[in-house]
């Protein structure tokens, strides 16, 4: 049977979308493990409740404010001492953008169009 808490998250993509994107995070932190953090989600705790990244729901509104579109995938990184939200985006128009985002300030570093 499925689970009742994520039935709701089937009829509307964004949040199902958030939702996947949880799941997409540990295995996207592999580099902060070499950092001495032990598993990859204890590193996104301790960043999230140190205040050193803004948690994936802050990350998303800064995205649908800045870019329009639905988010289809979310990576976090952490490269050369900085957390890093790599998010790409499928606009209405079907050209795929890549922004990278810093994790603690949610500024736009880089956007790139497919």
């Amino acid at each position: 049977m499925p689970n009742p808490v994520c039935l709701p998250l089937r009829r509307r993509a964004l949040p199902a979308l958030a939702a996947a994107a949880l799941c997409l995070l540990p295995p996207a932190l592999a580099a902060a493990r070499d950092q001495g953090c032990g598993k990859d989600q204890d590193c996104a705790r301790r960043a999230l409740v140190s205040g050193q990244i803004k948690p994936l729901s802050d990350v998303l509104q800064a995205v649908r404010d800045k870019v329009p579109g639905d988010v289809i995938e979310i990576e976090l990184d952490h490269d050369d001492g900085r957390w890093i939200y790599e998010v790409k985006v499928l606009p209405p128009n079907g050209r795929r953008k890549k922004l990278k985002i810093d994790a603690n300030t949610l500024d736009i570093l880089k956007m790139k169009t497919d």
